[in-house]
């Protein structure tokens, strides 16, 4: 895989400071049931990388300490961690919302039957990928009978009242692009969306999120491989949107790598990029404050301001 770190570290990406924290967002480790071309992460079924318990059984300290009011769990899949229900309500009962990063296939994986029920009882927050509501464009991205499965997700959360009207139970979808270009507007996406899952599956949801591929990891590498990667991050500045700064995740979140090292964001996680206030442990949020301290950034981060902006929570603006 070639190494995109390099060309994105010189970087006139404007300066930017953390506010408050109120997101800890916690990478559970690599293992994943799917992978996908996409994948910043390049996560997959051969990964071994995962969170020990010790530091498991830290995370509710934390949350507790700096008072944070979502915990954002993410992998690979991240339902795939021996600890995951037992974090999960352990953070419930504190009163922190909780966001799972569902591929909607882990819910018919063997081994997780009782998964979306546990997710509802414990009112979970689903954040589900599906990159297209057509099945030719989600298998070439990500496999062969993954739809099919996802649907099926859907339709079994949809059956516990998720995406419901006065459920609060609350499922939102990802929208990737099937390759190097921007996410269209976000808002028109969402009602294409609707209409075809709905007409075609019975299938309802709360929002889409629309978000742009990183270059970066397994994404970054094939833009290298096919030689578009500078072309991509010309895309990328050509438009890059001021105002979206003002919103950026990373300004309000922190990753946590499975090994408990904390980053300013999942992709700076991926690139091994250590924090603008320094390099820094999970335990370390037990004490210190990192509200006004500095945000690490490179050519990458860009992918977050362009067009109308990308983010965990998809469209900025």
């Amino acid at each position: 895989m070639h190494a995109t770190l390099p060309l994105l570290e010189i970087s006139d990406f404007p300066a930017i400071s953390r506010q408050p924290l109120t997101t800890l967002q916690v990478n559970l480790g690599y293992r994943c049931n799917q992978r996908c071309l996409h994948c910043h992460v390049n996560a997959g079924p051969d990964r071994k990388e995962m969170m020990s318990d010790e530091l498991i059984e830290l995370i509710p300290e934390v949350l507790a300490a700096r008072n944070i009011q979502l915990l954002d769990l993410t992998g690979g899949a991240p339902e795939l961690h021996p600890q995951f229900k037992r974090l999960v309500s352990q953070a419930r009962a504190l009163g922190v919302t909780v966001m799972d990063r569902c591929n909607l296939t882990i819910l018919s994986e063997p081994g997780q039957e009782g998964l979306a029920e546990f997710l509802a009882e414990q009112r979970v927050q689903i954040v589900a990928s599906l990159p297209c509501y057509s099945q030719d464009n989600v298998d070439s991205q990500r496999g062969d009978g993954v739809f099919a499965r996802s649907i099926a997700g859907l339709q079994q959360l949809n059956g516990l009242g998720y995406g419901k009207p006065g459920t609060g139970l609350e499922l939102n979808l990802v929208y990737n692009p099937q390759g190097p270009s921007l996410p269209p507007d976000q808002t028109k996406l969402e009602q294409d969306y609707k209409r075809e899952l709905w007409q075609n599956f019975g299938v309802e949801f709360n929002t889409l999120f629309a978000l742009a591929n990183m270059p970066i990891k397994r994404f970054g590498s094939t833009l290298i491989s096919k030689g578009t990667f500078n072309d991509y991050l010309a895309l990328l500045k050509a438009n890059q949107n001021s105002a979206n700064l003002a919103q950026v995740m990373c300004r309000t979140l922190v990753s946590v790598d499975w090994q408990g090292q904390l980053y300013d964001c999942d992709f700076n996680q991926q690139l091994e990029l250590p924090m603008g206030a320094g390099r820094k442990q999970l335990r370390d949020l037990l004490r210190d404050d990192l509200n006004g301290q500095p945000i690490a950034v490179a050519d990458h981060c860009y992918g977050c301001i362009a067009g109308s902006g990308s983010s965990c929570g998809g469209a900025l603006s």
